[in-house]
């Protein structure tokens, strides 16, 4: 079982940033992807951005390119999502998720297996 701990959560203006942080109760590269997720009041989860733990490969949902990033650090089991020109858009609940799946199985929510618990960001104009 893998436990994920997600933080760096909060509200900011637009135009702002946020660093959300995700810690892996186990060695990251146990799962060959990790994402973050991001789902709004009544809708299913998107998918935002992911990484091949292995070779280190992201892939960014359209509306996140440019803006956010995804990074990993195997020595400290933590995943990152550097996210920047934040917009009212980007109001959600914001969840880690690791799994092993196909390449076109990324940003597919259903293809993870753990999940954190979720953490809010709330960007106002």
């Amino acid at each position: 079982q893998v436990e994920l701990v997600e933080s760096g959560g909060g509200s900011v203006q637009a135009g702002g940033s946020l660093t959300l942080s995700c810690a892996v109760s186990d060695d990251i590269q146990s799962n060959n992807y990790m994402g973050w997720f991001r789902q709004y009041p009544g809708k299913e989860r998107e998918g935002v951005a992911a990484i091949s733990t292995g070779v280190g490969t992201t892939v960014y949902t359209d509306s996140v390119k440019g803006r956010f990033t995804i990074t990993q650090d195997n020595a400290k089991n933590t995943i990152s999502l550097q996210m920047n020109s934040l917009k009212p858009d980007d109001t959600a609940m914001y969840y880690c998720a690791a799994g092993n799946m196909g390449y076109f199985s990324r940003l597919r929510a259903s293809a993870y297996t753990y999940w954190g618990q979720g953490t809010q960001v709330t960007v106002s104009s």
